[in-house]
């Protein structure tokens, strides 16, 4: 009987912490994070390359990075609906 116990919980364990990683992916928090490290990497890319104002044009990826982000649950709908899953 013990080992049943030990499998339920280590199965519950492993739910919670699936639940937490869908939380984590559909986070503002992951959201702003991805974004502001995008940001950043491209401003510092654009700034290291000599691009004339680096850290205003990077805000235009950094944007489109969140954009997509904000559309991918909408699209991935879309396609659970046509793949029949």
């Amino acid at each position: 009987m013990e080992n049943l116990e030990q499998r339920v919980q280590k199965i519950e364990y492993r739910n919670r912490r699936v639940e937490a990683d869908k939380t984590w992916e559909t986070s503002w928090t992951r959201r702003i994070l991805l974004t502001l490290f995008t940001y950043l990497a491209i401003g510092a890319y654009m700034w290291a390359i000599d691009i004339p104002r680096p850290w205003l044009n990077a805000v235009v990826p950094a944007v489109a990075f969140m954009l997509s982000t904000l559309t991918m649950p909408f699209f991935k709908k879309i396609w659970i609906k046509r793949n029949g899953r």
